[in-house]
C-alpha cells in the first residue's frame, strides 16, 4: 500500500505501523481526488449551455452531494479515532523505562545537533547555561562534577545499538527545530524550555560504509540547510567499543622517578697516631699531609 509512495527505507519497530496508516491516508485523498474529478467532469456535461439554455432558478433536487460528503466525514473520523489518535497516543504516552533503555540526551541549536552520552556509569553531568562554551563546551557540562568524567559529547554524529529500545530527551537551546530520522520513522519538535521524550528501536544496522542522515525538518534560520547530521546503529558489541574509545582518558600518574643510588660509603678515617710521651696536649700526626707539605724535601739534619 505505501511502497510506491517514495518513502526511505524503514528499520525501526514502529515504522510498519505509521507506513500503514500513510498508506490509508494517501489511498483516502486518491479515492477524494478521483470521485471529485469524476462529479466536477459530470456537472460541467450535464449542465452545459447548450443543454440548458435557460438558467434554472430551482437547482439541484438530489441528495448526492450530501450524502458524499456526510461518507467522506465519516471515513475520516475512522481514520483519525481509529488509527491516527491510537498509533499517537502510544507513540506519546508510553515511553520505555529508562533502566531498560538507552537513554541520551539531544541538544538541538542553530546549526548543530549536539549528542549527549552517560558514560559508563550511566549517569549524566550537571550542565549550566553559565557553562556554555561554543565549540569548547556547547552543552555547558560542569568539570567539577563527578558523574560527567566519563560522560561522551558529539556533534552532529549519533550512535545507537540495535535491537535496544532508544530514548532520547530532546530540548534546544535557542529556537524550534525539528529532529527527523527518516529512516526511524522519527519527527519531533525541540521546543526551547522543554525536554521531550523521543523513544525508537532499530531493527537494522547501518550498512558499511553509509551514513544515515539526521535532518531539521523545520525551517530554524538562514543557515538551516547547514543543520545536517548523521547516525549510525551499530552492534552493541560495536557500540560498547565506540564509547569506550571516545570516552575521556582520565590522566595518566606521572611515573616515578628511579630512586637515586646511594654514594659509596666513605672508608672510615684512621686514627691519628699516639703521640709521644711528654708531647703537648693535641699534638698528633694527621692522616693526610697537605699537598704542598708532601712534596716538600725533607730538612737536613742539624750539623
Amino acid at each position: 500500500m505505501w511502497r510506491n509512495l517514495g518513502l526511505p527505507p524503514d528499520f525501526s519497530t514502529h515504522g510498519p505501523q505509521l507506513d500503514y496508516m500513510t498508506g490509508l491516508v494517501h489511498w483516502l485523498m486518491f479515492i477524494l481526488f478521483a470521485g471529485w474529478g469524476a462529479f466536477f467532469v459530470y456537472t460541467l456535461i450535464r449542465f452545459r449551455a447548450k443543454r440548458n439554455p435557460v438558467a434554472s432558478y430551482a437547482g439541484a433536487r438530489s441528495h448526492f452531494s450530501t450524502y458524499g460528503e456526510a461518507g467522506i466525514a465519516v471515513v475520516e473520523a475512522i481514520l483519525l479515532v481509529g488509527f491516527a489518535v491510537p498509533v499517537w497516543a502510544k507513540r506519546v504516552n508510553s515511553p520505555p523505562p529508562e533502566s531498560q533503555s538507552v537513554v541520551l540526551r539531544v541538544v538541538a541549536e542553530q546549526f548543530a545537533w549536539n549528542i549527549h552520552y552517560p558514560g559508563k556509569d550511566g549517569k549524566f553531568g550537571r550542565t549550566s547555561p553559565d557553562l556554555i562554551a561554543s565549540g569548547t563546551n556547547p552543552l555547558g557540562l560542569d568539570p567539577s562534577d563527578p558523574a560527567g568524567k566519563d560522560d561522551v559529547t558529539t556533534i552532529n554524529q549519533l550512535h545507537i545499538p540495535v535491537g535496544k529500545p532508544i530514548l532520547i530527551h530532546l530540548t534546544t537551546k535557542d529556537v524550534i527545530h525539528s529532529f527527523n530520522l527518516p529512516y526511524m520513522r522519527v519527527k519531533q519538535d525541540a521546543i526551547p524550555g522543554v525536554s521531550i521524550p523521543v523513544y525508537f528501536q532499530a531493527t537494522q544496522v547501518t550498512p558499511p560504509n553509509q551514513n544515515w542522515e539526521i535532518a531539521c525538518a523545520q525551517l530554524c534560520g538562514l543557515s538551516h540547510y547547514r543543520m545536517r547530521g548523521f547516525f549510525n546503529v551499530q552492534t552493541e558489541a560495536d557500540y560498547e567499543k565506540w564509547l569506550a574509545e571516545n570516552a575521556p582518558q582520565a590522566a595518566a600518574a606521572p611515573a616515578a622517578a628511579p630512586a637515586a643510588e646511594a654514594p659509596p660509603a666513605a672508608a672510615p678515617a684512621e686514627a691519628p697516631a699516639a703521640a709521644p710521651a711528654g708531647a703537648p696536649a693535641g699534638a698528633g700526626t694527621p692522616a693526610t699531609p697537605p699537598p704542598s707539605a708532601a712534596a716538600a724535601p725533607a730538612a737536613a739534619p742539624a750539623g
